[in-house]
């Protein structure tokens, strides 16, 4: 059995006689020569057709050997005027192995990256009868036996087909293997084999079509030591001898290319390859790239898991197999096939068989500081690289099976996909097993159709793997001890200095990468109005909220609504008319970060009789989702819940801004809000990565004040999207309440006075309306005070006015009366200086001395007024000795002679 540049099985097994010690020889034999391959097609002209809406294929092969290119529309009946028919390449032509015919040039091109082709390759894997172009032939070796009886002896001698592998005999016979295949060109034959027993001999050879072997490797198998194993003696082209032809003339075939052998592929990384080209795991401690195994440095440590991305052989931890389709029976066939740089699905029997590929992990190994965060539930994660190439709708399933029960299917892909990842979180730390199974199409039919639908795995890597190997070492905390410093784990919410391997808590309100907990850069700040946890593992909303203006602060208190609540979306029906809903459970905030929502698959636990326990599917998160099937329609006293989503595994932020982090809650979903209060948003996203939502799934709630509506509110949903989304990845709540309303504070009230009664007056403090708060600071009590009638103050008012006039006239008289003494002191002066003009002697002084008798009032006028006569008969000295004289000036003045 053989197939150019792939693997093929080969099964060697036999028997000892003791009465005769004969050697027995199992041959392999590969018959060589030219020919050419034809590809037939069909081509029909129909409708005008833009470039993007057709495709090229080959005619049939006419007795020439040339065949025509034309035009096939993608969909009959939408377009015409197709291009003509060309002549097409001829019926021998091929693209070597890794190219790709371009149809519309006509020419060889390289395949894209991540995409392979045979080229002249072919490939046999299923056993489940001699595959044509292989013969077995048997004969009896031993030469004191006639010809007729060792030919009638070994007539049953010979290879079986055992279903995925075919099995020489167990006698003294010889059995030998052919396979007759017409090359176009130099190539590679490999297979594996199992060949435990040296006293059976084993030879694998090449002939070429003049039945003379290649001589240039030795054709003596080696035993297998572990089991199954590869073997690749290079195709060689050589001139039939003796050499009858010349190859210089014109026209004449050159002799093809020998095949170039290339060097084996690596192992997979944290495995090294052995003397005898197999691929073993490295001791812990230690990593590789594939090659050898290398300790690691120093404050690190393995990081333990297995990735598996070069498929030379099924890893030992994986198996393969066929499902039926029609029967659901396992067929003992293999499902995937290797191939180098990935695995592929093989044939099968029908095209609607299951091709099954699973890989099973014992356990898992978390760092200790995620063993430490209750909240957080991963525990590792598997992540694969993939693509489907299909003609109809073909299906790929991803199951997980936990403690060998029954595997769920968590994605599913249909059609066509292109090269992608997908990555699966685990949380919970138990044997494992992972599961894909391809079906081309979910009809039987007795033809095949669709054996080109194919799916492949590029990679497979899953993390925290318990016995796991290292590709790679990441630092470690360092621990003294007495043989020097060893690795242990950080507290939870500790980072890992690379530098020193110490510790260090991350900042506050930061969480803590704990896959990758090196440096600083390793504490993630927490999202607008959160705060992280105690083991800085989440952030969460401890149901507060501030938000500010220039003008005041509005401050938010949301603990009414911590407590979860559920939300049904509008009927929905099935083709059949069955009757379902979408049902919500919501937990807003508080809890110490703690996912409050539960929603449930309770499929099976209905089905099982009453006394027996069952298995339910259960995930909480801050928001889920589950179809609920009412009693009605299902009998069961119970409506039935299925099919339970997480639609918010974590708090991003909450803030009045309608987009953060990617995530956009538009406000024309919802009725707009009336009371200039601005909603306050919380925004979530879900650690499930789907095909449709490679992103995650995302949920927005938007909390309104709604002073109408008291506790707990009322929660909508969008009017155009009944289910909460448009779009099924980003979903969109409105949750009204009073409790959705800032706290109440001094701004939010005022006092009204009221008049004086009985000299009591009362000042009461009230709401500003409409009133727009809630909780917060309660209205201050009325307040009491005494106070005084108007009668009193009118009586007060008079009495002070009497007063002051009374003590004003009184100032006025005042004045006025020290303005007289002023004005007798100016009109006595202006007397002596009179004198003095007349040379009268002088006065030593203008007042009267101190100790001298007050004489004679001497009054100089010479009229005077009824009020300055008064005033001159009532005016006595002064207190300072001097008389009060009314003078008058010098022209008024009486004459004086000298």
């Amino acid at each position: 059995m053989a197939e150019p540049g792939h693997s093929h099985h080969l099964s060697a097994r036999g028997r000892g006689r003791t009465e005769r010690r004969t050697p027995r020889l199992l041959r392999l034999l590969l018959w060589a020569g030219t020919a050419f391959q034809v590809t037939q097609g069909t081509g029909q002209e129909l409708h005008a057709c833009k470039e993007s809406e057709y495709h090229y294929e080959y005619t049939a092969c006419d007795s020439t050997g040339s065949r025509w290119r034309v035009a096939v529309p993608h969909t009959p009946g939408l377009c015409t005027s197709l291009p003509d028919p060309v002549k097409g390449t001829e019926c021998s032509f091929s693209c070597n192995a890794g190219e790709f015919l371009d149809m519309k040039d006509q020419s060889c091109k390289p395949c894209a990256e991540g995409r392979y082709s045979l080229g002249t390759g072919i490939r046999f894997d299923e056993w489940d009868e001699l595959p044509h172009g292989f013969a077995s032939l048997s004969a009896n070796m031993e030469l004191d036996d006639s010809a007729a009886e060792s030919t009638e002896n070994c007539t049953s001698s010979k290879w079986v087909p055992r279903g995925d592998y075919i099995a020489s005999n167990t006698d003294e016979c010889t059995a030998t293997l052919m396979y007759a295949v017409n090359l176009k060109q130099s190539g590679t034959v490999n297979f594996e084999y199992y060949y435990p027993d040296s006293s059976i001999i084993f030879e694998f050879f090449v002939q070429n079509d003049q039945c003379q072997p290649s001589a240039d490797d030795s054709r003596w198998m080696k035993t297998t030591e572990k089991g199954w194993e590869f073997h690749s003696t290079q195709l060689m082209y050589k001139w039939a001898m003796p050499k009858i032809c010349s190859e210089d003339l014109e026209g004449a075939v050159k002799l093809p290319a020998s095949g170039v052998k290339t060097r084996c592929p690596p192992c997979n990384p944290g495995f090294f390859k052995t003397s005898n080209s197999t691929c073993e795991p490295c001791p812990y401690g230690s990593y590789s790239n594939g090659s050898d195994c290398t300790r690691c440095p120093a404050g690190t440590e393995p990081a333990v898991g297995f990735e598996y991305k070069w498929w030379n052989t099924l890893p030992a931890n994986m198996e393969t197999t066929v499902l039926s389709g029609i029967n659901f029976e396992y067929k003992g066939m293999t499902g995937w096939e290797v191939a180098g740089d990935h695995i592929y699905t093989a044939a099968g029997a029908s095209d609607n068989d299951f091709m099954i590929l699973t890989l099973v992990v014992p356990g898992f190994r978390p760092p200790q500081s995620l063993m430490a965060d209750t909240e957080n539930k991963e525990v590792a994660r598997i992540t694969f690289v993939f693509e489907t190439i299909c003609s109809v709708n073909c299906e790929l399933y991803f199951m997980v099976g936990v403690n060998s029960r029954t595997n769920t299917p968590v994605e599913t892909w249909k059609g066509s996909k292109g090269k992608q990842s997908y990555t699966y979180i685990i949380e919970e730390n138990a044997t494992t097993s992972f599961t894909w199974a391809f079906q081309r199409t979910v009809f039987h039919e007795a033809s095949r159709k669709y054996t080109n639908d194919v799916a492949k795995i590029y990679s497979i890597n899953v993390t925290n793997v318990m016995d796991g190997v290292a590709s790679y070492c990441h630092p470690c905390a360092l621990e003294a001890s007495d043989v020097g410093s060893s690795c242990t784990s950080c507290p939870a919410g500790y980072y890992i200095d690379r530098d020193s391997g110490t510790c260090h808590s991350c900042p506050p309100n930061t969480i803590l990468k704990a896959h990758q907990p090196y440096g600083v850069q390793a504490c993630v700040p927490c999202g607008p109005g959160t705060k992280s946890n105690k083991i800085h593992s989440l952030c969460y909303n401890d149901c507060t909220f501030s938000r500010h203006t220039p003008a005041r602060t509005f401050d938010y208190n949301f603990s009414a609504l911590s407590n979860t609540v559920t939300l049904a979306g509008g009927p929905s029906f099935t083709s059949k008319g069955l009757k379902y809903f979408h049902h919500f459970t919501l937990s807003l905030c508080g809890n110490q970060g703690r996912k409050m929502s539960v929603c449930t698959d309770n499929v099976t636990d209905l089905r099982i009789p009453e006394g027996e326990s069952g298995f339910s599917k259960s995930i909480t998160a801050y928001v889920c989702q589950a179809v609920i099937i009412p009693t009605e329609v299902t009998g069961y006293k119970a409506g039935v819940s299925s099919q339970p989503v997480s639609l918010a595994d974590r708090l991003i932020g909450v803030t009045t801004d309608m987009t953060l982090d990617g995530i956009t809650s538009p406000a024309e979903l919802f009725h707009p809000e009336s009371l200039g209060i601005p909603d306050v948003i919380f925004f979530y996203r879900s650690n499930d990565v789907t095909q449709s939502c490679s992103s995650g799934r995302s949920t927005t709630i938007r909390v309104r004040c709604s002073p109408q509506k008291t506790v707990p509110g009322r929660l909508l949903l969008p009017g155009t999207c009944s289910d909460g989304t448009c779009d099924g990845c980003n979903f969109h709540f409105l949750w009204e309440s009073a409790a959705a309303c800032p706290l109440c504070s001094v701004a939010d009230y005022h006092a009204i006075i009221s008049s004086c009664v009985a000299g009591i007056q009362k000042t009461t403090y009230v709401w500003r309306e409409p009133k727009l708060c809630s909780g917060g600071i309660s209205l201050p009590e009325q307040r009491v005070t005494i106070c005084k009638t108007i009668d009193f103050w009118l009586k007060v008012g008079i009495s002070a006015g009497t007063c002051t006039a009374i003590l004003l006239t009184v100032l006025t008289c005042y004045f006025w009366k020290k303005n007289q003494k002023l004005e007798y002191k100016y009109s006595k002066l202006v007397m002596n200086a009179t004198l003095k003009d007349c040379d009268l002697p002088a006065a030593d002084s203008c007042a009267i001395m101190e100790g001298e008798d007050v004489e004679d009032d001497l009054i100089f006028t010479s009229k005077k007024s009824l009020f300055g006569k008064i005033k001159s008969f009532t005016s006595k000295r002064t207190p300072d000795g001097f008389d009060s004289v009314p003078l008058k000036t010098s022209s008024g003045g009486p004459d004086m002679d000298p």
